[in-house]
C-alpha cells in the first residue's frame, strides 16, 4: 500500500503528517492513525483504490470553478477572483444597508476593496456569493470602557456555584443579577462566567459545562422563571408540584446534586409551561415572537430534546447516531410526523429556551445598567458532544465521528480525549461558515464579551477517531484567517470583546494573528515564571492579554500555596511517589519565588493581623492590578480565599468537579472581609496602572 499517497491525501485533507510536540521533538503520524482520522473526515483510505478515489474527489473540489457560498476579506482589502472569472468582468454588490455597487473586476480579475462592514451579496456572471467584510480588529476593552489606556478589572465566577434564597440547589440568572450589581458597585467592568451551553435534558448525569449538547442554545436549568413569569406563578407552581421541601433540601447541600436538582427544576418548568400554555399569560406574544425568530435551528434543537425525552422514557439509547435511521436526518418525513405527534413536548423545550434567553438578557442588562463597561463575558466551549443536538442538526459541518483532545505531553503522557466533536473545515466552507457564524451570534447575544476556550482550535485541533487512544490522533487545520475575520465582524456588530484561552502549546504564528485582531490572550500568575523559576516582573506583563490569578482547571491561590492540588493527586493515585517528591520540591521553590516577586512592591508589607496566606493573596491581587494587562479578572474563589478548585483535570466522579458552591449569598458575597479588601486593592492598583501608563 502506498504510504506516500496516503500522506498526500492526509495533507490535502488538512491533516499534519508531521508535527512538533511539547518537548520540541518532531513527531510523525502513523499510517493506521491517518487512515482512521481520514475516515472520520469522510475520506476513506483503507486501500490504494480508496486513497486514489479520495484524492480524486478532493482534486475535483479544489479545481471547481464554482464559487464557495461565502468569502471573507478585511475592510478595504481587494479580493482575487482570477480562479473563477476573466478580467474586466462586471459585478454587482448588494450591500447590507440596501445600497448597490456596480463594479468591474480589474485586469487581474481582482474585486476592488469594499469598505462597508457586513455581509454583502455579490453577483458576478451567473454566480452569487456572500462577501463578509470584516474590521481589522475585534471590539477592544479600551472601546468598551471608553478610554485609550484600558486598565479594567472584573471577576470570574462559576455560575452554578452562586447562591440565593430559593435557588433550588444551584446558581441561576437571578443570583447572577445580584452578583453583577454588587460587583458593579465596587467598580468592576466585567464578570466572566462559566459556559451556559445547552446540556442534555434527558440525561442530568451529564453536567460538565464543557461537554454540551449544543453551543447554539442555553442550559434552561439556569433560568429564573420568577423574573419572567412573576413570583406568584412560580410559588403556585412549586406548591402544585409539591416541590417546596425537596427544593429546600437541595439548597442546603454542600455540593450540588445535579441529577436530583435538575429533575426538580424540570418538574417545576413543566408545571409552569402547562399554566403558561393554558392561562393566557401576557408574555405569550413574546414567547411566540422568540420561537419564530429562532427558526429552524431552535425547532431542530427542541425536536432533538423531545426525541431524547421519548427514548429516555422507554429506556432507549439517547445518542442520535444509534437512533432509527429515519430519525437521524432532522429533515426526514419521520421527524416531521414525530413533531406533529409531540407538538406540546417540543413546545415545552422552546418555552424553556425562551425563559433562559430572557433571563440571561436581564442579567446582562443589569450589568450594563449598573455601570459595567463590558458586563457578562460568556464562555465558549471548544466543541460539543458528537451525540448532541448541534452535531445532529449540522451533520455536514460537525465531525461526529471524531473527538477532540490533546497529544501526549509532559503533564499528560497518555494524551487527552475530551469527548467532544469539532467543526469540519471542509463542511464549514461548503456551507458558507453557517454553523460557525450562528454559534458566534448565539454566544454574543447576551454578553459584552466572549472567552474562547482553547483558542488554538481556530487554527488546529488534535482529532481522535472514536474509541481510539489520544495517541492515535492527528492535528487538523482550519481556515483560521476566515474564522478570525468572521469573529472580528461579529464582535464589532455585538460590541463585545474577545478573549482567547491560549494556555498550552500554541502553534507558530497564531499569537501574532490574535494580537493583530485585538483578541486578548490569557496570562495566569502561576504560569508566569521564566526558565530561572522567577516570576515575571510587573512591567514585563504584556498589554495584549488579560491577567488572572488562576482558572477553573487550576488550584486556587490558597490551594496552590498549601499544595492542595498535590494532595488530591496523591489521594486519587494519579501520581507516583517520585513524582510527588519532585512536585513538592518544585512547589517549595515556586512559593519562595512568588514571595520574592511580591516583596518587590513596597506596599506589600507583612500585616501581622493577617496570616501569610491572606497576605500572599492580597499581594498577588495588587501585583496583577499593577500590570499593563487591559483587563484583570479575579476568580471569586481567590477573592474569598477558598482552598478547593472547581475542576480537577483528569478526573470525573472521583473529584466533585462542577459541584462546589460558594459560601454566602450572591447579593452579599462581596461584603465578605477578604473579598471586600481584595476588590478595593485591585481597584486602586488598576487606577494607579492607568495613571502610570496614560
Amino acid at each position: 500500500m502506498s504510504e506516500a499517497n496516503l500522506e498526500i491525501l492526509a495533507s490535502r485533507a488538512g491533516l499534519a503528517v508531521d508535527w512538533i510536540d511539547a518537548n520540541g521533538r518532531l513527531q510523525h503520524v502513523k499510517p493506521d492513525a491517518l487512515r482512521a482520522v481520514l475516515k472520520g473526515l469522510g475520506h476513506p483510505a483503507e486501500t490504494d483504490a480508496e486513497i486514489d478515489a479520495s484524492l480524486l474527489e478532493l482534486e475535483q473540489v479544489q479545481q471547481d470553478k464554482h464559487l464557495p457560498p461565502l468569502l471573507t476579506i478585511d475592510s478595504g482589502e481587494s479580493l482575487d477572483l482570477a480562479r473563477y472569472f476573466e478580467p474586466d468582468t462586471l459585478c454587482r454588490v448588494n450591500l447590507e444597508n440596501g445600497e448597490t455597487l456596480e463594479l468591474r473586476l480589474d485586469g487581474d480579475a481582482v474585486l476592488p476593496g469594499i469598505v462597508a462592514l457586513g455581509y454583502h451579496q455579490v453577483h458576478i456572471g451567473d454566480q452569487d456569493f456572500t462577501l463578509a467584510v470584516a474590521p481589522t480588529h475585534c471590539y477592544s476593552v479600551a472601546e468598551a470602557v471608553d478610554t485609550q489606556t484600558a486598565r479594567a478589572w472584573g471577576l470570574s465566577a462559576q455560575l452554578y456555584s452562586l447562591r440565593r434564597l430559593g435557588d433550588g440547589g444551584f446558581g441561576d440568572t437571578l443570583a447572577l443579577e445580584h452578583l453583577v450589581r454588587s460587583a458593579a458597585e465596587r467598580g468592576a467592568d466585567a464578570l466572566a462566567i462559566s459556559p451556559m451551553h445547552a446540556m442534555f435534558s434527558a440525561d442530568p448525569e451529564r453536567y460538565s459545562p464543557y461537554s454540551p449538547s449544543s453551543r447554539l442554545f442555553l442550559n434552561s436549568l439556569y433560568a429564573s422563571p420568577a423574573c419572567i413569569l412573576g413570583e406568584r406563578e412560580v410559588r403556585n407552581a412549586i406548591e402544585a408540584a409539591g416541590l417546596a421541601d425537596e427544593l429546600h433540601t437541595l439548597e442546603q447541600q454542600a455540593l450540588i446534586d445535579w441529577p436530583a436538582a435538575a429533575k426538580a427544576k424540570q418538574r417545576l418548568l413543566r408545571v409552569l409551561y402547562e399554566d403558561f400554555r393554558h392561562g393566557g399569560h401576557p408574555q405569550q406574544a413574546d414567547f411566540l415572537s422568540f420561537r419564530q425568530a429562532g427558526g429552524e435551528a431552535l425547532e431542530n434543537h427542541c425536536r432533538f430534546e423531545a426525541v431524547q425525552a421519548v427514548r429516555a422514557a422507554a429506556g432507549e439509547d439517547l445518542d442520535w447516531r444509534h437512533w432509527p435511521e429515519a430519525w437521524r436526518n432532522p429533515q426526514s418525513p419521520a421527524l416531521v410526523q414525530f413533531a406533529e405527534e409531540h407538538r406540546d413536548e417540543i413546545g415545552f423545550f422552546a418555552f424553556s429556551q425562551w425563559l433562559i434567553a430572557r433571563s440571561l438578557a436581564r442579567a446582562q442588562q443589569a450589568a450594563r445598567g449598573s455601570g459595567m463597561g463590558v458586563g457578562l463575558i460568556a464562555d465558549l466551549a471548544v466543541g460539543a458532544d458528537g451525540g448532541g443536538s448541534q452535531a445532529w442538526s449540522r451533520q455536514d459541518e460537525l465531525l461526529a465521528d471524531l473527538t477532540v483532545g490533546a497529544p501526549p505531553d509532559i503533564l499528560n503522557r497518555a494524551g487527552q480525549g475530551w469527548g467532544i466533536s469539532a467543526f469540519s473545515p471542509e463542511g464549514l466552507k461548503r456551507n458558507g461558515f453557517r454553523a460557525f457564524i450562528e454559534m458566534l451570534r448565539a454566544n454574543f447575544a447576551h454578553a459584552g464579551g466572549l472567552r474562547i476556550d482553547h483558542v488554538m482550535g481556530l487554527q488546529r485541533l488534535w482529532v481522535i477517531p472514536m474509541d481510539a487512544s489520544p495517541r492515535e490522533g492527528a492535528y487538523l487545520y482550519y481556515p483560521v484567517d476566515d474564522m478570525l475575520r468572521l469573529l472580528a465582524l461579529e464582535s464589532h456588530r455585538h460590541q463585545a470583546i474577545v478573549l482567547g484561552e491560549d494556555l498550552g502549546t500554541v502553534p507558530d504564528g497564531l499569537r501574532e494573528k490574535l494580537i493583530g485582531r485585538s483578541i486578548l490572550g490569557m496570562r495566569v500568575l502561576l504560569f508566569e515564571q521564566g526558565n530561572d523559576g522567577q516570576f515575571r516582573p510587573i512591567l514585563d506583563w504584556p498589554d495584549n492579554a488579560l491577567a488572572t490569578t488562576s482558572t477553573h482547571d487550576l488550584p486556587t491561590l490558597n490551594g496552590w500555596w498549601h499544595s492542595r492540588d498535590i494532595e488530591w493527586n496523591i489521594q486519587l493515585g494519579l501520581i507516583d511517589a517520585p513524582t510527588v517528591e519532585q512536585w513538592s520540591e518544585h512547589r517549595l521553590r515556586e512559593r519562595q519565588a512568588l514571595r520574592q516577586a511580591l516583596s518587590q512592591d513596597p506596599q506589600n508589607f507583612v500585616d501581622e493581623i493577617r496570616n501569610e496566606t491572606d497576605h500572599m493573596i492580597d499581594a498577588s491581587v495588587r501585583y496583577l492590578g499593577h500590570t499593563r494587562a487591559p483587563l484583570v479578572l479575579l476568580p471569586l474563589e481567590d477573592a474569598l480565599s477558598l482552598v478547593e478548585q472547581p475542576n480537577l483535570p483528569g478526573t470525573t466522579d472521583t473529584h466533585p468537579n462542577w459541584r462546589r458552591r460558594l459560601p454566602g449569598e450572591a447579593a452579599s458575597l462581596l461584603d465578605n472581609d477578604n473579598a471586600a479588601r481584595r476588590l478595593e486593592l485591585l481597584a486602586v492598583a488598576r487606577n494607579q496602572a492607568h495613571e502610570r501608563d496614560r
